[in-house]
């Protein structure tokens, strides 16, 4: 898209297999293999998938915390593909402009320091709101994500695992990005947390006009705040499109399968259930053909030859299936 805030074109991340003395590499696994999205601004990106299928993957190529193997990456127009070879100033840019919360609410925080330092210090190293702006900054934040700015004091393992929570998406917005990621933002979190933490992360969007990139494996969790959805499965993304659309009218056998899947919150409503055979295939020897066939209810002798384009079926609805 011309007026997409980020892009990425046909990004790989292949990571070496070493084996022996002298540590030769003996193969690859392909953990991400042709990724393509866009994001626009305001906008919400779901991406989901079963564990192990590349998305966290995708999401810390974008802000190069891993280095990408081939492929485009691009925030407003710029190629970012691979920040290190860009002048300090325009790092620093960037990388403030492009923020992640991470998956593990504890580990992802250093417990020698506190709260107050955790949200200081990147606003140190960028240079954003000297003097006592700068702690009116980190006071305003908290109040936002429902901590006190008396709680600034306290360590990481004084806190409950939501509040450790709000505390990484306090962290990403002191310095006023643009994107931000959520790594499964509420998959270590209790069910009622869960809630409060997606609610959160909708108001902050609004006020803050922030552009989300939500990764998770679980489509209810993502069902109220993407607006577009994008399925991964083996590296690849197999089906993107409107979320309603994804929920109203699946395309890919996949999809559908990962619907059948999500609670429904009547006891007395009954939904077929599509299990799927066998287990998700090694990332280091995909299958030939389509990467789905051995567990596709719906397979045929093309798929185990022939790999699926991804095509776009009507409006923004794209599959990467011969029969979709």
């Amino acid at each position: 898209m011309k007026d997409a805030l980020l892009e990425v074109e046909n990004l790989k991340v292949h990571f070496p297999v070493r084996q022996g003395i002298l540590r030769r590499t003996k193969g690859y696994v392909y953990a991400v293999d042709g990724v393509s999205l866009s994001l626009n601004r305001g906008e919400t990106l779901g991406v989901v998938g079963e564990s192990g299928c590349g998305k966290t993957t995708v999401g810390l190529a974008i802000i190069n915390l891993i280095q990408l193997t081939s492929g485009k990456i691009r925030f407003q127009g710029r190629d970012i593909s691979n920040i290190s070879r860009l002048p300090l100033p325009d790092q620093l840019r960037i990388r403030k402009e492009l923020q992640i919360i991470f998956q593990d609410p504890y580990s992802s925080l250093n417990p020698r320091m506190t709260l107050n330092s955790i949200l200081k210090d990147p606003m140190k190293l960028h240079g954003l709101y000297p003097g006592h702006e700068r702690q009116e900054r980190i006071d305003f934040i908290l109040n936002k994500v429902g901590l006190t700015p008396e709680q600034a004091r306290k360590y990481p393992h004084e806190f409950s695992g939501g509040q450790r929570q709000r505390i990484g998406i306090a962290r990403a917005l002191c310095l006023d990005p643009q994107v931000i990621i959520g790594d499964e933002p509420v998959s270590a979190l209790d069910v009622s947390i869960q809630a409060q933490i997606i609610n959160l992360l909708v108001d902050l969007q609004e006020e803050f006009d922030l552009s989300y990139i939500i990764i998770a494996h679980d489509l209810a969790v993502v069902e109220h705040v993407s607006d577009r959805i994008a399925v991964m499965y083996l590296g690849k993304i197999i089906e993107t499109a409107p979320a309603p659309e994804i929920y109203r009218n699946p395309k890919h056998p996949y999809t559908r399968a990962l619907l059948s899947a999500v609670p429904i919150a009547d006891p007395r409503a009954k939904r077929d259930r599509i299990l799927l055979e066998g287990d998700v295939p090694s990332p280091r020897r995909p299958p030939s053909g389509c990467g789905f066939h051995p567990r596709c209810p719906e397979r045929s002798m093309d798929c185990d030859v022939k790999i699926p384009e991804f095509r776009r079926l009507s409006g923004e609805h794209y599959v990467a299936c011969h029969y979709a």
